[in-house]
């Protein structure tokens, strides 16, 4: 008989909710839009928790999604269980299906076991349920509707069966189903049953019944139209119904898993460590590839953070494979092949996703050998002070800096009798979750203040019209100051408002706010920025120059004109140039970021090498050319899936809804687009390039300028060049010649000016040996020079060692506010003398400190006046070691 694969299972799933009247909506992006108290998208109501707060409003009451999720890192982190059970991954699939306001806990219950025993075909003597234990109405209709018997319906206490948003807001009961899996996967305890935490009763899909709202007291009273939240692993219901008794085992890992097999050369099930480092490899490499196509790029702060540790615990645990090379990203392309079916995007990103993970395995290989060398440096330190016990800093450092997980370093230090500090390290790790939660937190859009939500539950949105006009007529719905909402605002006051329809974009999409003018009867209001919240309300900040405002006034809203067109020219030079960028580089170039103002236009994209002088002007030639083709700006709404299917660029960082709009420039260009753009492309004008560089791994970003702005900077680099061949009496095409001739004859000069120091150098330490003194039987110098950087001051101390041959040199040299010390210790005296220790005594009677070797060191201080006493202090101090 034909498996039943896990793309079936996904499809099954959502065609089965679709016929139950529930709308399919694709899976939004790991990274949540517009929820700053989550690193990554990790369940499947996350893209509809306005919707359950009632701040947004949908078209459909009934939805089902197979959500993208990640665990790892904030409150659901399941990065060090991963590997060690058939179960936790940092990446799944979660299947669910939402009631907003429709129905609740019957018809729930009703398809959830009709999904479990028809679809699926799951025997039903296999399957429990667990219920909230104050859930009588659940635990009834389980029974009475189900026909499942009593004794496999268990009531579980709030830790496990009940759920709440947050400590506030919408919560309720929630309800499992369980499958049996057998006496061999139980724990073996006598008190062994549905709620266990060992394997025989796997969990599987979990339904929630947000009924209750909770205020910030504790009380609880219902929500006037409960609603459903229910979640499914994929993976694991593919392990059940496939037959196997680890996720690992299923059709989604497998592939992967031989993958790993062929490039080490070992087998899965050669040991727990093969098995556990497989594992670990197979469920990172699922991470990285989901997580970079969605955008997320390694580094140091926020999400890049953690998708740094997953892929350097990877690569830490392919050395227990014998892997010392680049291996990873080849494992994360066969997830793109396992996962093309339900995610194409995977795979057309493949190249891309592949060279970010190359470049991060490349730049940790040679990190890891060294964080070994660190440590047991490290370790040989605390045995030579006679401590057994490892510092939490330390601990942190070598988990942070170097990828090393606690329990690694308990291996390595076990044999030796070390304990660990713990406690430290958790302190540093909490030091460290608070820096990754600032670096991320708001990352996703502006956050809606809780004067505005108001607007937001009663469904209110603004209406924008900026797309047709400038300038409308509207009301004021709200007015904002300092955070609250206030009746009325006067001359000088700094105010924020909302209109019911507006002509003023709010920044979104890398394109910054409108300008402009608000008025009305008797009064002005200057618009400084504007903004867009989650909700589709558009903000407008400003200052009241005259008059008094009030909510419920009727207003004039005018954008400044000029400023707008100039912001259109360079939003639509960004799309041409995103199409110029793949057609000359290559389909991996992807945006990864803009900016889109009124003076110019900044735009990141994915490229590994920098962008040479000839690829710039071949760029920049190939967007003036369709500049000049003055193409006209096609621009239409439609459904959002007709838009990808005609392929239509989206951008990973942007959240589409059911409708969008898409920008066409001919038959060059296409994006889902909300903002605004010229009629033409030769309204643009000219477009110039400034700058190209890096912005991190992976990522490079051009700058550009337009319009007059791209004409005045061309007037102006022409001007420049007019002064240059003016002064070097040169023709503009001669200028490069003549001042390399000049800089050639300037770097002659150097050199001969280099040749008369060294000589003049030679002489004074020439005459410095007359004034070596015998101190205890050591040759000791200690004179002021004349030099004017560390490294002359060190030059001219190895040419006196050179002459003295034997003994102890001390140099000095004043500058105007500060002093320059180096310290010579030849080597047959250095196990009495040491350079580092002399060079601390002697730079402190000047003021400063310093430090180094036994052989050389150097220091400085900020009292040049003390000098002369701090050299002849040289040789008391070294008759006194």
């Amino acid at each position: 008989m034909t498996m039943t694969t896990s793309d079936d299972l996904r499809e099954q799933f959502l065609a089965y909710f679709e016929e139950k009247g529930h709308t399919i909506v694709k899976s939004s992006s790991l990274m949540p839009h517009d929820d700053p108290t989550l690193l990554f998208t990790n369940a499947g109501m996350v893209q509809f928790k306005r919707t359950f707060l009632g701040e947004e409003k949908r078209d459909y009451v009934r939805a089902c999604t197979s959500q993208k999720c990640v665990r790892a890192g904030g409150k659901h982190n399941d990065l060090e269980n991963v590997g060690h059970t058939g179960r936790h991954h940092t990446f799944f699939e979660m299947l669910g299906n939402f009631s907003f306001g429709d129905y609740f806990k019957p018809l729930a219950i009703e398809l959830a076991w009709d999904l479990m025993t028809r679809v699926y075909g799951l025997p039903v003597e296999k399957l429990w349920v667990s219920v909230y234990e104050e859930d009588d109405e659940a635990h009834q209709l389980w029974s009475n509707n189900t026909g499942i018997p009593e004794d496999r319906i268990v009531r579980l206490g709030k830790k496990d069966n009940f759920w709440s948003m947050g400590d506030t807001g919408p919560c309720g009961p929630c309800s499992e189903i369980l499958f049996d899996q057998g006496e061999e996967m139980s724990c073996g305890r006598p008190e062994c049953r549905a709620g266990c935490e060992c394997d025989r009763y796997l969990e599987l899909w979990n339904l929630v019944f947000m009924e209750f709202n909770r205020d910030d007291t504790g009380n609880m009273t219902p929500l006037p139209r409960p609603s459903i939240d229910t979640g499914m692993g994929l993976e694991r219901i593919a392990a059940v119904i496939q037959g196997v008794t680890s996720n690992y085992e299923t059709d989604l890992f497998i592939p992967i898993i031989r993958e790993i097999e062929e490039i080490s050369g070992h087998s899965i099930d050669e040991s727990r460590e093969i098995d556990v480092s497989m594992k670990v490899v197979a469920d990172h490499s699922r991470a990285a590839a989901f997580l970079i196509g969605d955008g997320v790029l390694p580094s140091n702060e926020g999400r890049g953070y953690v998708l740094r540790r997953i892929l350097r615990r990877a690569i830490r645990y392919g050395r227990t494979l014998g892997l010392p090379r680049p291996f990873l990203y080849q494992t994360a392309g066969k997830v793109a092949q396992v996962m093309k079916k339900a995610y194409p995007e995977l795979l057309e990103a493949d190249v891309y996703i592949k060279n970010i993970i190359k470049s991060e395995e490349e730049r940790f290989l040679g990190t890891l050998d060294t964080g070994l060398s660190v440590l047991e440096d490290a370790l040989g330190e605390l045995r030579a002070q006679g401590n057994l016990r490892v510092p939490g800093n330390l601990i942190f450092k070598m988990y942070d800096t170097y990828g090393f997980p606690v329990d690694i370093i308990q291996d390595i230090v076990r044999d030796d009798g070390f304990s660990l500090d713990i406690e430290g390290f958790n302190a540093s790790m909490d030091e460290q979750r608070l820096r990754s939660r600032s670096a991320w937190k708001g990352a996703g859009g502006h956050e809606t203040e809780e004067a505005f939500k108001a607007l937001a539950v009663r469904g209110i949105q603004t209406e924008f019209v900026g797309h047709e006009t400038t300038s409308a007529d509207s009301e004021i719905l709200m007015l904002v100051r300092d955070g609250k909402a206030v009746q009325g605002a006067t001359q000088g006051e700094s105010i924020e408002l909302v209109t019911g329809k507006t002509p003023f974009y709010g920044e979104a999409g890398g394109q910054v706010g409108d300008h402009g003018r608000i008025t009305g009867a008797g009064f002005e209001i200057e618009v400084r920025d504007t903004v867009k919240d989650p909700c589709n309300i558009i903000i407008n900040k400003g200052k009241v120059l005259r008059g008094t405002v009030s909510t419920g006034d009727r207003v004039t809203l005018s954008v400044d004109r000029e400023r707008r067109l100039s912001i259109g020219r360079n939003h639509t030079a960004t799309h041409l140039l995103h199409a110029v960028l793949r057609q000359v580089l290559g389909d991996h170039v992807k945006q990864s970021g803009s900016l889109v103002g009124p003076d110019r236009l900044r735009f990141d994209f994915t490229q590994f090498s920098a962008l040479d002088a000839e690829t710039l002007r071949e760029i920049e030639d190939l967007v003036n050319d369709r500049i000049r083709q003055n193409t006209p700006i096609e621009i239409e709404e439609m459904d959002a899936e007709d838009a990808f299917n005609a392929g239509a660029t989206a951008l990973f960082e942007e959240k589409y809804g059911d409708r969008v709009r898409v920008v066409a420039v001919g038959d060059f260009s296409k994006e889902l687009c909300g903002g605004t753009h010229t009629v033409r492309t030769g309204d643009i004008g000219l477009f110039k390039i400034v700058s190209e560089g890096s912005v991190a791994a992976g990522v490079r970003r051009i700058e550009a300028l337009t319009g007059a702005v791209a004409l005045a900077s061309t007037q102006e680099a022409s001007q420049t060049l007019h002064t240059l061949t003016e002064a070097l009496r040169a023709k503009p095409e001669d200028l490069a010649d003549r001042v390399q001739k000049i800089m050639a004859h300037q770097k002659a000069l150097e050199k001969e000016l280099g040749a008369v120091k060294a000589k003049a150098q030679a002489e004074a330490s020439d005459k410095s040996l007359s004034e070596v003194k015998a101190v205890n039987g050591v040759s000791v110098l200690a004179q002021e020079v004349s030099v004017d950087t560390p490294a002359a001051l060190r030059d001219f101390a190895d040419q006196v060692k050179a002459k003295i041959k034997s003994g102890i040199i001390v140099l000095g040299s004043r500058m105007p506010e500060k002093v320059l010390l180096v310290a010579v210790v030849t080597e047959e005296h250095q196990k009495q003398h040491h350079a580092g220790k002399i060079i601390k005594e002697v730079a402190a009677i000047v003021g400063g400190g310093g430090g180094g070797r036994r052989d050389m060191a150097q220091a400085g201080g900020s009292k040049p006046e003390k000098l002369r006493e701090a050299l002849a202090a040289v040789y008391d101090i070294v008759a006194g070691n």
